[in-house]
């Protein structure tokens, strides 16, 4: 275990897979107290034994403001500060616009934008405390719309957004905002696609490139979270070498 991290606390949305169980593994080998939140708990469980160190699982629904605000609470209570924030849930509903189920529209906003967003005002008082950090998870998508792609794109854009504004209101107050925008990334995330043809599409483009890997994007966390408190590294845009758009 490294401890460029030691006396650090950090709290991890959707820890139970993918870029946040590893983005939670990383920070913890650097010695980091990390607490995790999802909804799947059980897998939390698991997670826990596989950390270097002290590791807090939460059942956390981003879009319940109550569970947001529970969770930094008993993160706090537990390690006594918060220091980095890491805004990971969310969800891919690919498919077109025209005749789309709007419900999932609905998840899709609920979860990746307003969960940041509830998250990020749950967490603030205390990053300011501590001169922190709120490690936004975006996507190439927050960039370049794509067919099929435009509701989950507007979730993108808008965290952009979203944690531009926000760096300006606290980065003179020594907070810092990282947004980071992976590329294709090997995880559960086209799992979740309801529409067939979508979902057998993102299947075909992960065997058609050497994608990106968890542990590629967790390592772009750490590398932004342990810098000097005076570089802030604001964007890291991160895409597979096969990826062409």
């Amino acid at each position: 275990m490294n401890n460029t991290l030691a006396g650090k606390v950090a709290l991890v949305t959707g820890a139970s897979s993918g870029i946040g169980e590893a983005t939670a593994l990383a920070l913890s080998a650097e010695g980091a107290l990390v607490a995790v939140g999802a909804r799947r708990a059980d897998r939390l469980d698991a997670l826990v034994h596989k950390a270097a160190g002290e590791m807090l699982a939460l059942e956390l629904d981003v879009t319940d403001q109550e569970s947001v605000r529970a969770a930094v609470a008993k993160t706090v209570e537990r390690f006594g500060a918060l220091d980095i924030l890491v805004n990971n849930a969310g969800v891919m509903l690919a498919g077109p616009i025209g005749g789309a189920d709007t419900t999932e529209w609905t998840r899709m906003v609920e979860t990746n934008l307003l969960g940041s967003m509830y998250t990020v005002h749950a967490a603030l008082p205390h990053l300011l405390e501590r001169k922190g950090a709120v490690v936004q998870v975006s996507s190439t998508s927050g960039r370049v719309a794509s067919a099929a792609s435009g509701v989950y794109a507007a979730t993108k854009f808008g965290i952009t957004a979203f944690s531009e504004a926000l760096r300006q209101e606290v980065t003179a107050q020594g907070v810092r905002v990282v947004v980071v925008e992976p590329g294709f990334v090997a995880t559960e995330l086209a799992d979740h696609i309801t529409d067939p043809t979508m979902r057998a599409a993102a299947q075909q483009m992960a065997t058609s490139m050497r994608t990106l890997q968890p542990e590629d994007i967790a390592n772009a966390v750490v590398y932004a979270v342990t810098q000097p408190q005076h570089v802030a590294v604001n964007e890291i845009l991160i895409r597979p070498t096969d990826q062409t758009r």
